[in-house]
Formats: structure tokens, C-alpha cells, sequence
């Protein structure tokens, strides 16, 4: 492992309307999986090469959670949305950027601008490959769907020693029928069921964040005590 640059930001934040955040980045080359799992279970995130979480002084709100993945049991609703994808075909490889790939990113962002009110900027190939491509190492992955020839979906992933860590999933709206967002967590949950990884790394879940709600839907889950850094014992209850 080489630590590049440690540092942290203060920004409008991320997650709630009129509060600021304070947010603690790693910049970390040829990480290991052994450290990228350390520092996943201890609440840091990883886009590219950059590991983060937030560290605001008077607010924890973001709760970082993990699906019990031995205890979760598919209801009827998700057991549809698995038989409705039967036509939908899955590859998965090391993470890799095409012109289809930034055109679906930028296709998915724009409508979730006109859906969800997010802010909206064209990203660059240069952007893209930082956050999704780079620093996958041995154990970054990207799921893709596709209906028939087309990609519909893209879910990036790390597949850690004891679970998955859920990175980030864009989709075409166009195909919005087959509850995508829905379906790439339900694969996820049936990967690590197969292979024996016992949980689900959603990240942060932020009460009275609407982007954020749907992950209180996949129980059990349970919520890492604290800020513990990668030197403490941590506590998820």
C-alpha cells in the first residue's frame, strides 16, 4: 500500500439540505485487499483510488450499514423482480470504460436531475476512469446488464474477504420496468449467498434523505458504532 495524500474537506453537504460537511479522504495507491477491507468495515467508501467518509463534528447522521446476508430472505415482490429479468444478461469483469459506458453514466444522471432534482454537470472520461475504473486492484468488479445486446446497467463493486461492498449503480431509465436499482442488489445478495460472504456494504444510510431511503427496505441490517479509525476495534450492532 501507498498512502499518496491524506486530507480533509469542508463542503456544502452531500446528504442534507443546509448543512456543511467535513469529509476525511485517503488517496491510496496499490491497495491491498486486506486494507481496503480494514478500511470498509470501519465506514470509509472508495471511488477510484480515493477512500473517504464523512467526520462532521456535530452531526452523525450518516449511519454506515450493512445487509445481514444469512438472515435476508427474498419476499414475493423481490422474487418477482428476479423472474421479470430473465431476458437480462449479466456480465462481470474487471471495471473497464467505454463511450457506451460514459453515454448510459450521463443518460442516468440526466434524468435523475429531472426525477430527483440532482445536480447535473456532463462528466469526462478522465472523471470517470478516477472514480470508477482506477485502483479496482484484485478485487474491484463491475456487474453489467444488458438486454439482449444493449447495457442497460452498470453496478460497481468490490467483492472483499466477508462481503460485497456496494459502490455505485447507474441504469437507462428506458428500462425502468425491470427495477433495476432493485435487481442489481437482489444479485448481489444471491452472489454472496453462493459464496459464502456474509454481508452487504451499503455505504450510508441518512434518515430524510430521499436519494438514500430505499436502503432501510433491505433488513436485517445492522449499523457500525462510531468513527473507529483503521487502528481501533469497531462495533457493528
Amino acid at each position: 500500500m501507498n498512502l499518496l495524500k491524506e486530507f480533509l474537506l469542508e463542503d456544502k453537504c452531500s446528504y442534507l439540505d443546509n448543512k456543511q460537511q467535513t469529509t476525511h479522504y485517503k488517496v491510496i495507491d496499490k491497495c491491498s485487499s486486506t486494507v481496503c477491507q480494514d478500511l470498509i468495515e470501519r465506514g470509509y467508501r472508495r471511488f477510484g483510488k480515493m477512500y473517504f467518509r464523512p467526520i462532521c463534528a456535530d452531526c452523525n447522521e450518516c449511519q454506515s450499514i450493512k445487509i445481514d446476508v444469512n438472515n435476508f430472505t427474498f419476499s414475493k415482490s423481490a422474487r418477482r423482480v428476479l423472474k421479470k429479468a430473465k431476458d437480462i444478461s449479466i456480465v462481470v469483469q474487471h471495471p473497464t470504460m467505454t463511450k457506451t459506458h460514459l453515454q448510459l453514466f450521463d443518460k442516468y444522471h440526466k434524468h435523475m436531475n429531472q426525477k430527483k432534482g440532482w445536480d447535473y454537470s456532463p462528466t469526462s472520461p478522465d472523471h470517470y476512469f478516477n472514480s470508477f475504473v482506477s485502483g479496482y486492484e484484485n478485487f474491484g468488479y463491475e456487474v453489467l446488464y444488458f438486454f439482449q445486446d444493449k447495457l442497460i446497467g452498470v453496478d460497481l463493486i468490490d467483492i472483499l474477504q466477508d462481503g460485497i461492498s456496494s459502490i455505485y449503480f447507474y441504469y437507462d431509465p428506458d428500462f425502468a420496468q425491470y427495477s433495476l436499482g432493485r435487481l442489481s442488489l437482489y444479485k448481489q445478495i444471491e452472489f454472496a449467498k453462493r459464496y459464502d460472504k456474509k454481508w452487504i456494504y451499503l455505504g450510508y444510510y441518512v434518515e430524510g434523505c430521499p436519494s438514500l431511503e430505499y436502503k432501510k427496505d433491505y433488513a436485517p441490517y445492522v449499523t457500525l458504532e462510531g468513527r473507529p479509525s483503521e487502528y481501533e476495534e469497531f462495533n457493528w450492532l
